[in-house]
């Protein structure tokens, strides 16, 4: 054990300890956190306008505050850039995190002094808590990478701003830094494909022992690195390399390919941040489904997903919510954010601790014809059959074919990028097909009713997906590929990058 580690362990276990405490009483913290947001809030104009004064439960809340998106919040965002304190929160933002909108273009989320711990202070204890379950530090005595967003900040109405992984590069307190990688520099440029060359210009020749990103540019650094280095594996380059960090987007479609190009499993741990709050973090290593962050500033409501777009949905505090139902995520934080969508959906694993699972986007699904395929299920089909067959999937994504240009009945069609293709096309596509019916009884019911014809793929060439990114000014960073779209608009830009 080196020195680092050695001076961290007794408050790695602490912070597992206070872990185990919120965790085992999750409702009374969320109790607890509920008064809190409740008392600051009432000073607020927002709290004015809703009649915090007269709150004294979570029914009397839900009836008066609405459940909102940006676009509907926008307005009180208007009024903090134009200079008016105590809006949503006391006094004024510390930060906006920038983020793209659908909608509403550019997002102003707040992020307050009381609400930056929720970011950092969650990151920090979750890797303290992996520390102190499996006495794995070693990556403490090491360099650690984040791939991230750029740090540099502007200002919007007086209040800095960026994107949160770079307001939470500047969180990092001064006993890390030391460790902490790439420069700032190279953290501040904003071309993906020019960063990742100075990123491997900078850590080829360190001792890598953390490495922290979204697992599609993560294999995108490995690639770079073994290109420049000549290696066959990133652990010939990094043998100290002991800790993948992730979030945002399932590891398993990623995992054979990282492994591979590591040339080791090594230990992950998983974690869901989002702008408007850190949601949750594994808590155990081999645990199902993330911890949920009840003791960290954020109020939790969870609406079941096929309500979300009713007038007066059902709203559901922890206390109430069912394992296995799929839940629209909504919060209410440190920050000023009231009833507020984030977009995410999530069913529950467990109620003993409250482990969630992501499962999708609202705005991400197949319903054209009423079959509400979800992004959880189109993952669990392709990755069951793909790891029966042995097939490595690098990145898919799926839409509906409503009016086949061959004719015949629509289909959902699946654009995929393998690193090994099938031997036989036709009957892989016919295994995930009926996985896919396993998954979704609405889905059964149009195949078996031929008002669908069984999905096709349409295998794409090597690299389409970050071609596409890049054409879509999203390449690296935080950005995504969705799993699914209700619509052709991706469908037909990755035309161009059919096999």
């Amino acid at each position: 054990m080196g020195f680092r580690a050695s001076i961290i362990k007794p408050l790695a276990n602490k912070v597992a300890q206070k872990i185990d405490r919120w965790s085992a009483d999750a409702v009374k913290a969320q109790d607890k956190v509920f008064k809190k947001l409740i008392e600051v809030g009432r000073k607020t104009a927002f709290g004015k306008e809703h009649g915090f004064e007269s709150f004294d439960n979570y029914e009397s809340f839900r009836a008066q505050v609405p459940i909102r998106d940006y676009e509907k919040l926008k307005h009180y965002i208007e009024r903090i850039k134009e200079g008016e304190a105590d809006v949503l929160w006391k006094g004024f933002p510390k930060y906006f995190a920038k983020t793209s909108g659908t909608t509403s273009g550019v997002k102003y989320i707040p992020l307050t002094k009381d609400s930056l711990p929720n970011h950092f202070g969650t990151a920090r204890n979750a890797l303290f808590n992996f520390y102190a379950r499996t006495g794995k530090g070693d990556w403490l005595d090491g360099k650690m990478i984040f791939l991230s967003g750029s740090p540099e900040m502007e200002k919007v109405g007086g209040i800095l701003t960026g994107r949160l992984s770079g307001i939470v590069n500047h969180q990092v307190p001064a006993w890390l830094r030391t460790n902490q990688m790439p420069s700032y520099t190279t953290n501040c440029i904003e071309d993906w494909e020019t960063k990742v060359e100075r990123i491997v210009e900078e850590t080829l020749h360190e001792d890598m022992r953390l490495i922290s990103g979204i697992p599609p540019w993560v294999q995108m650094y490995y690639e770079r690195l073994l290109d420049r280095s000549g290696k066959k594996y990133i652990k010939d380059i990094f043998p100290n390399y002991s800790m993948f960090v992730y979030g945002g987007v399932n590891f398993e479609p990623y995992r054979a390919q990282l492994e591979e190009l590591v040339g080791k499993r090594i230990d992950s741990l998983e974690t869901y941040p989002a702008s408007e709050g850190f949601i949750a973090f594994q808590d155990l290593p081999e645990s199902k489904g993330l911890l949920l962050n009840v003791a960290s500033g954020i109020f939790f409501e969870f609406v079941p997903a096929d309500e979300i777009f009713n007038e007066n949905p059902t709203r559901l505090s922890l206390r109430d919510v069912e394992v296995g139902v799929n839940y629209a995520l909504i919060i209410n934080n440190n920050a000023g954010l009231w009833g507020y969508n984030i977009g995410d959906t999530v069913q529950f694993v467990s109620k003993n601790p409250y482990r969630i699972i992501v499962t999708g986007r609202i705005k991400h699904f197949i319903s054209a014809f009423g079959e509400h395929v979800i992004g959880k299920e189109v993952e669990e089909a392709l990755l069951s059959v793909a790891g029966t067959e042995g097939i490595r999937i690098v990145e898919f994504t799926v839409a509906p074919q409503i009016s086949p240009p061959e004719g015949g009945l629509p289909y959902h069609e699946w654009f995929i990028e393998f690193d090994n293709m099938p031997e036989n096309l036709d009957g892989f596509a016919a295994k995930v097909n009926a996985a896919m019916v396993q998954q979704n009884i609405y889905y059964e019911d149009l195949i078996v009713g031929n008002i669908l014809q069984p999905l096709k793929i349409k295998p794409l060439r090597r690299n389409a997906f970050r071609e596409f990114m890049k054409t879509q000014g999203k390449l690296g960073g935080q950005n995504k590929v969705p799993r699914l779209s209700n619509d052709r608009k991706i469908a037909e830009a990755l035309q161009a990058f059919k096999l």
